[in-house]
């Protein structure tokens, strides 16, 4: 009976769809989200505002050195109270050159590398607390769950996950380990992010009607530069899917405004795709020149352009887009809009407005800021900015998560956060499969929403953690 169920629905699932041309994206995305039962019954424990024992140090091991784990080794280096103990990739000379930007600094730690699953040795490592994990993204919710599994914290990049089942892994992990599953949106820690965030819990804003974000990012070329990525993972991921595969830069800073998980949760989702226009001519073009991509020169790839959109239970909207190959300048859009004021970041730079008849003069944006910027920025934003990392918001979601493990207080986004931000990614390529079809997000809380209190971004315990 189940396989035949499991047939019935498959088939009417494509049939429903009319086969949208035999576009293999299409029944892909169709099969992945609809063939996962979620999990029943209460969470086994509220992850969202749990506060771990403390760890005076935070032995850290990470695996993925490429592009973004290989430069947070050096800019975790600035944080004091972190002992670098593991680093891991496929590739040995990645780990290698890893090790060596640590050279003189104090750490000593064991390489794990030229193994694909060299990343378990180091999960179970006992000297290590956290797996900092920066992987190409189909590791994510593997290595996350593994490690949450042998007692350990983990921070992952984003998306967390690539499919409804493994955000629920994820929630289920942390929720039975009781190990925090730290989502790495450094968007958050953006100081204009921050200080709408602010100024939304001071009221300014009134009541928050509708948010907008986006990655408008055009990295096309990157995908066919060999020294870029390892095995082209993320063109690989652009042939596989359609939808917004890359949904938690935009709507990570608009969900902490909007208090999502903790008052109000996302309802549904309804997503539209353009065509591809730019991608499969470059693949071609690629091809003509490297027989390395021929590979993908036939391939059907994600269209330019996604985008979803999102209504709460309390009636809140949410426009999220994504397009990684059209030239168009970057753009996250962070639009807040409320009964009182408005915020808009891009085109740069973020602004404020309190009536339809413009945005507020430097000044007054000048004032607003000294009022409502947080004590994290004031404290720590020039540090910040020094140390680089978009600007500075990299090193502050890197000392903010370590300060909190310090002092064993609750972090700031937590698992729910990790699994509703990702999901919007396998659920949006649903939805486009089924000429937008409205698709339910699913409530990873399990009802908590509705108790669940907003993390303070408080640096007021006392014991702050230093920076070199």
């Amino acid at each position: 009976m189940g396989n035949n169920r499991r047939d019935f629905l498959k088939l009417t699932g494509l049939l429903g769809t009319g086969m949208m041309a035999a576009n293999p994206l299409t029944s892909m995305a169709t099969d992945v989200v609809s063939r996962y039962q979620p999990p029943t019954g209460a969470p086994h424990f509220n992850m969202c505002g749990y506060a771990a024992p403390k760890l005076d140090t935070v032995r850290i091991g990470f695996v993925g050195l490429g592009n973004r784990g290989g430069a947070a080794v050096p800019r975790i280096n600035y944080i004091d109270g972190v002992s670098i103990n593991g680093l891991c990739d496929i590739r040995t000379q990645q780990a290698e050159a890893a090790r060596e930007k640590l050279k003189g600094s104090g750490h000593n730690p064991v390489l794990y590398a030229g193994k694909k699953d060299a990343w378990k040795q180091l999960c179970e490592s006992p000297d290590i607390d956290l797996v900092y994990i920066a992987t190409p993204w189909e590791l994510h919710t593997p290595i996350a769950t593994y490690a949450m599994n042998h007692g350990k914290h983990v921070a992952v990049e984003v998306p967390a996950a690539k499919t409804v089942e493994e955000c629920w892994q994820l929630v289920e992990a942390s929720e039975k380990n009781k190990k925090h599953c730290i989502i790495l949106e450094n968007c958050c820690y953006d100081f204009f992010e921050l200080l709408t965030l602010n100024m939304a819990r001071q009221g300014f804003f009134g009541e928050i009607v509708h948010g907008e974000g986006a990655y408008i990012h055009d990295i096309a070329n990157s995908f066919f530069n060999k020294n870029a990525r390892y095995d082209y993972w993320r063109l690989r991921e652009n042939t596989q899917r359609n939808g917004n595969l890359y949904p938690t830069h935009g709507l990570g800073p608009v969900c902490q405004v909007m208090n999502i998980n903790r008052g109000d949760r996302m309802d549904y989702l309804v997503s539209v795709s353009s065509n591809d226009f730019t991608l499969a001519p470059l693949a071609k073009e690629a091809a003509a020149k490297d027989p390395d991509f021929q590979q993908f020169a036939n391939s059907h790839f994600r269209g330019n352009m996604n985008i979803s959109t999102i209504r709460t239970i309390n009636g809140k909207t949410i426009l999220v887009q994504h397009d990684v190959s059209s030239p168009h300048p970057y753009s996250r859009i962070h639009a807040i809009t409320g009964t009182k004021a408005a915020a808009q970041k891009y085109p740069l730079p973020g602004r404020i407005a309190t009536s339809h008849e413009g945005w507020l003069e430097d000044d007054a944006m000048k004032k607003l800021e000294e009022q409502y910027t947080l004590p994290i920025v004031k404290q720590l934003g020039e540090m910040a900015k020094k140390v680089g990392g978009h600007g500075g918001m990299d090193f502050l979601m890197d000392w903010r998560w370590i300060d909190c493990l310090r002092n064993g207080l609750p972090i700031d986004h937590d698992v729910y956060d990790a699994a509703a931000w990702s999901v919007i990614g396998p659920l949006s390529e649903k939805s486009v499969a089924g000429r937008s079809k409205s698709l339910d997000v699913p409530d990873f809380t399990r009802g908590a929403w509705k108790q669940n209190k907003p993390v303070e971004m408080s640096i007021t315990h006392g014991h702050l953690t230093g920076v070199k």
